[in-house]
């Protein structure tokens, strides 16, 4: 009775944390692409905010590419180096 307990209060505990993990959230540090562009005195709809939100863009996806290269580093080495209670 107890131990099922334990495993149904584990099974909701690793649910709910995995909702709170997940890889393919952007990078938060960026912060608000259109604040970012408007903050530096460029007009909205002009050509310079355009290339301004498409050089976010960029740097976005490049945060996203090496945060999955970093987590698929990682999986590849903990695969080369098991550790061995």
């Amino acid at each position: 009775m107890l131990s099922s307990r334990r495993f149904l209060a584990l099974t909701f505990a690793a649910v709910a944390l995995a909702g709170c993990a997940s890889r393919y959230d952007a990078p938060a540090d960026l912060g608000d692409d259109d604040a970012f562009c408007k903050q530096n005195g460029i007009a909205v709809g002009s050509p310079e905010y355009v290339a301004c939100r498409k050089d976010r863009d960029v740097q976005r996806s490049n945060a996203v590419t090496r945060a999955n290269r970093a987590q698929r580093d990682l999986g590849d080495y903990m695969m080369q180096n098991p550790s061995r209670p």
